[in-house]
Formats: C-alpha cells, sequence, structure tokens
C-alpha cells in the first residue's frame, strides 16, 4: 500500500469526523466526507458531496463564527473554533472545528482540510460547573453575610446575666433563621413583604396584630436584615409596648413609594403602656437604625404620642438590593 493509500484509508476509518473541500471550485464543495462525519450528521455521501459544510448551519449559529470561517478561507489560514451546527433531522450540536489549507508542490491551494469533534457533552460539564462556582460563591457571599450579622449580635448584645444574654443572641439568630426559611422556600428569590412581617410577630399574639398592604416582593440579600428589623420591633412591642397589654393593638400598614422604588411602611402601636421618658437607646434600637439607615440606605423616624410609639420606615428596595 503506497502513501495515497495509506492516507485514504487512515481517513475513511478514523473515528474523527473529517471533510475536504475543493478550494479550486466556487463555494467550497465538499469532495470528502468519511464515515465518521456521516455519522455525526446523519447525511449519506449522496446528500453531502458536492455541498457546502454551510448545510450543517442553523439559527442557532453565531454570524460572528460564520464570518470568522468565510474570512480565514478569504486568507487561507488555519481555524479553531467551536460553533453550533445542525444534524440532517434538526438537531443541534457543538461542533470544535478546525479548518486547514492544503497546497499542491507549487504552494498553489487546492483543498481545505476540516475535522470536527462533537463537544455537547463537554460543554454541558462546562456550563454546570461555571454554575456550580457562581452558586458556591452565591453560597458564601450570603453565609458571610449571615455571619457578620451573627457576629454583631454576640458582640452587641449586652446583659449582665449570662442566662438574659444567652436568650437576646438565641432569639436573634432564631428571627435569621426564620427569614432563611423563607428564602430557602422561594429559591432564594424575592420574598413577600407581608410573609417577612407575619413570620416575625406570630410569636406573640397575633389577634393584637394588623397587617394591611399590598404584594411588595423584597429582593433576596434584603429579607434577613429586614426580618431581623422587624423582629426587634415586635420583642419591643411584647415587652415594653402594645403587645405587652392585653387591650394593646400594632397596626402595621404599607404601600409602594414608586418614586424610591421601594415602600414606606407604619408602624402604630395603641392602648399599650404610657411611654417610658427614659428615650436612651438600647441594643435593639441602636441596630434597627443601622441596618434601615446605613445598611439598606433607607430613612426611619420614631415618634412618641399619647396612644404609644409610631415608627415611619421607608427603605428604596432598588438601591439596597
Amino acid at each position: 500500500m503506497d502513501r495515497k493509500e495509506l492516507a485514504a484509508a487512515a481517513f475513511e476509518r478514523t473515528r474523527m469526523p473529517l471533510v475536504i473541500t475543493d478550494a479550486c471550485e466556487p463555494d467550497h464543495p465538499i469532495v470528502l466526507a468519511n464515515h465518521s462525519f456521516l455519522a455525526l450528521t446523519g447525511y449519506n455521501a449522496d446528500e453531502i458531496l458536492g455541498q457546502n459544510c454551510r448545510i450543517l448551519q442553523g439559527k442557532g449559529t453565531s454570524p460572528a463564527a460564520i464570518a470568522q470561517i468565510r474570512a480565514t478561507l478569504r486568507a487561507e489560514r488555519e481555524l479553531d473554533i467551536e460553533l453550533l451546527n445542525y444534524r440532517k433531522d434538526g438537531s443541534s450540536f457543538w461542533n470544535q472545528l478546525h479548518l486547514s489549507p492544503i497546497y499542491d508542490d507549487d504552494g498553489q491551494l487546492q483543498y481545505y482540510f476540516g475535522s470536527q469533534i462533537d463537544v455537547t457533552e463537554y460543554r454541558k460539564v462546562q456550563e454546570l460547573e461555571a454554575a456550580e462556582h457562581r452558586l458556591l460563591k452565591e453560597v458564601d457571599h450570603r453565609a458571610r453575610n449571615v455571619l457578620a450579622i451573627v457576629d454583631g449580635i454576640v458582640r452587641l448584645s449586652k446583659s449582665d446575666d449570662a442566662a438574659l444574654y444567652a436568650a437576646s443572641v438565641q432569639r436573634r439568630v432564631q428571627a435569621l433563621s426564620f427569614a432563611h426559611a423563607l428564602l430557602a422556600e422561594t429559591g432564594w428569590r424575592e420574598v413577600a413583604l407581608s410573609e417577612i412581617i407575619s413570620r416575625q410577630v406570630k410569636p406573640f399574639d397575633v389577634d393584637q396584630v394588623t397587617l394591611e398592604g399590598p404584594d411588595i416582593l423584597v429582593p433576596a440579600p434584603v429579607v434577613q436584615p429586614l426580618a431581623l428589623v422587624f423582629h426587634e420591633l415586635a420583642v419591643n412591642a411584647a415587652v415594653h409596648g402594645s403587645l405587652s397589654s392585653h387591650s394593646g393593638q400594632l397596626r402595621i400598614q404599607w404601600h409602594g413609594v414608586p418614586a424610591r422604588n421601594g415602600f414606606k411602611l407604619l408602624w402604630e402601636e395603641v392602648g399599650g403602656p404610657a411611654p417610658s421618658t427614659d428615650r436612651r437607646p438600647g441594643f435593639g434600637t441602636i441596630m434597627v437604625g443601622a441596618i434601615i439607615e446605613k445598611q439598606l440606605q433607607g430613612e426611619l423616624q420614631r415618634v412618641w404620642n399619647a396612644e404609644g410609639l409610631v415608627i415611619e420606615i421607608i427603605l428604596p428596595l432598588v438601591s439596597c438590593a
């Protein structure tokens, strides 16, 4: 067997899909295609011979990739490129294409050699790994945020009594746990404001609590810090405010503020004990203010009147997400 026969046998028997096009003819028609190429594309030899390789292109094939192939053929260069191709039955596959010019003894371009590798499964693995990497980064980011909040709670919670200190830390971490459960239920997407509030006031007498407002969705990064705010407000109402009295009521109302891309919430306590004259802020009050005003870039105002405490919160959800 001479070299040409040996090359022809290797061309035909290799498991890599191969084609050769005639560079001397207009539109580079296919003049040779091995069995692997026919098996990959679903065409038979009669259907593929004389055709341009664009027969494998379709609606999802990148125009930029097509333009790059054309430029390569005009310039008589080699090319390695990955593009979406289509089989005869219309199914798609990702093709790692290699093009190489073939010259005669006088240095004149005669043919173009093309090899294909179906890299569809490899791309799926790459995409899966990329998605996993993004997920791990997101989990890391969320975990760091939560741990930062927990660290602040542990460091700044104050009590001379070890049991009271432990209880105050535990209930605040539990509030974050409720918020985490909400996020898990929604796939770490947006959560309804009403649901965030109700989860935090539920441990207290809900018969004394009225919630009223339209459906407003809170972005996932805002859910946990906002849940901690409502937890602190609810605990304060239960210990010192309207929920500490059987006749007390807590009204929570909110509405959207389109101009701020957020919402305005009114927290009204009525029927509770007379407001204390000692207005020195405790840790809970300081933390609520810091979360709303510094972390979430919102506004918070407290007013004590004859009926009880009124808190107004304005929160721009876009900027704090």
